[in-house]
């Protein structure tokens, strides 16, 4: 008690400040009384806050310094500078809104951070009336993603058709020349790039080299009569041996075991690939430089170009009964299996129920295949099982037209998430075909944990 009269006699001393300084007490105190029926409350608490300052300031000034403290001057100034600040700092109370401003959109205060919820666009100029600010929708993010960041550049499509052809036509005349007894057919180009279905770069290509067979010489085995009962592979046996004895057909250098072997073949072909083709001179004739890759198991050419780098993978193909078979044979020991493929009929399937309905069954798989290509965990996931992932949602009538993309997408998150629970994910053209079997154990884990999350929040597949 006595220090508090002593503290007032003081103030008292200095001209009569104790008093006028008690005079702004009252009038700050029937301010914030009365501030919430004038102000609001925003407009009250802004007062508060600002009254707040002013009365440390006036505190700090008229109080008594401790002169055994050194320090007592500096750390008024530095308290003082602190609550300039946060009268500076401190929100004005928002204008009463006109109705022209309603249409005006609501900016963050220099001083304020911005909403996180709230998405930034970037400012225009000063002149420019800014657009209202506002979330995206799956839907909107789904186009933005695919427009921005899967788009393949103008050069790589215009480029890479035209430089794998080039190529193409060199290793035409080549096995023509050098192998004139073996009736290989046209070679053609097929793809992603070509089917309008490449995203990001195009940097691959495949290169179907066709083997003529002669269909009375030669017959299919299904791959499951076999011992490695695999639906998905086959078998080319060579009959009628004592009628048309081993020599009648040129390709029965290539027999194994009565079958023709797709092991033989490649390996074949692979060391014209790289021991009897001059591709320094191919390169140096096209402007690229081309080398066949030594160590794949795949017949593959690795293409640099001043604007694009390329990957060239050549398939011997047969096709026979309505079937596709490429010469890709398991890891093993099995050197006699054809592996069939559906990539021919996906496409075409795909392509005509959009038509039929005007659907975005292509631009839902081109996005999910990029969403693949670019996560580490997804990229086997991409191309074939997402393709029959989306024919198989198409057989349950759902809406694919262009304003049900977000639907669609999410629900094929959820079919992936339920087709690797089970670990079995059967083909649309065949049933009996699990196009997960070649998927380890661990890879399966991962990708359905990574989906699972991406089910609630489709986003992080978009980051």
């Amino acid at each position: 008690m006595a220090a508090f009269w002593h503290q007032r006699g003081r103030r008292q001393e200095n001209g009569g400040l104790g008093s006028v300084i008690d005079g702004l007490g009252s009038v700050f105190d029937v301010l914030l009384a009365n501030a919430r029926l004038v102000l609001g409350v925003s407009g009250a608490a802004v007062l508060a806050i600002a009254t707040l300052a002013v009365k440390r300031l006036i505190d700090r000034a008229t109080s008594p310094r401790d002169e055994g403290d050194p320090k007592a001057e500096q750390k008024t100034l530095e308290e003082s500078w602190q609550d300039l600040a946060l009268i500076k700092t401190t929100p004005k109370p928002p204008k009463k809104q006109r109705r022209e401003d309603l249409s005006e959109p609501l900016l963050p205060h220099p001083g304020e951070a911005p909403d996180p919820r709230v998405c930034s666009a970037p400012l225009g100029a000063s002149g420019v009336k800014s657009s209202p600010l506002r979330c995206l929708t799956l839907q909107e993010k789904l186009l933005s993603h695919y427009s921005s960041h899967l788009a393949v550049p103008e050069i790589q499509m215009s480029l890479v058709p035209q430089l794998a052809r080039s190529i193409c036509t060199q290793l035409q005349n080549f096995l023509r020349s050098k192998c004139p007894e073996l009736p290989f057919g046209r070679l053609f180009l097929s793809g992603a790039l070509l089917d309008g279905l490449e995203v990001l770069a195009a940097d691959q290509i495949h290169l179907m080299l066709p083997v003529v067979l002669d269909a009375g010489l030669w017959s299919l085995i299904p791959g499951e009569d076999t011992v490695v009962r695999n639906p998905q592979y086959w078998m080319i046996k060579r009959i009628d041996l004592g009628y048309f004895p081993r020599g009648c057909s040129p390709w029965d250098r290539f027999i194994v075991g009565r079958y023709l072997s797709s092991n033989v073949l490649n390996e074949t072909l692979h060391k014209m690939l790289v021991a009897s083709i001059n591709w320094p001179a191919i390169g140096s004739l096209l402007g690229c430089v081309i080398h066949p890759v030594v160590a794949s198991r795949e017949l593959k050419l690795e293409v640099k170009h001043d604007q694009v780098e390329l990957s060239i993978t050549l398939f011997p193909v047969v096709e026979m009964e309505d079937k596709v078979l490429l010469a890709v044979p398991p890891e093993g020991l099995v050197e006699n299996l054809w592996l069939e493929s559906f990539y021919r009929a996906e496409v075409s399937k795909v392509k005509e129920l959009d038509v039929g309905d005007s659907g975005a069954r292509q631009l839902c798989l081109r996005i999910l295949n990029g969403v693949c290509r670019s996560h580490p965990s997804l990229h086997k996931l991409g191309g074939s099982p997402v393709t029959h992932v989306i024919l198989h949602l198409s057989d349950t009538g759902s809406d694919w037209a262009e304003e049900s993309l977000a639907d669609r997408f999410q629900q094929v998150l959820e079919e992936l998430v339920a087709y690797l629970e089970k670990g079995v994910l059967p083909s649309y053209f065949n049933p009996k075909i699990n196009l997960f079997s070649e998927l380890l154990e661990e890879e399966i884990d991962e990708m359905g944990f990574v989906l699972y999350r991406a089910v609630s929040e489709p986003e992080l597949l978009l980051k």
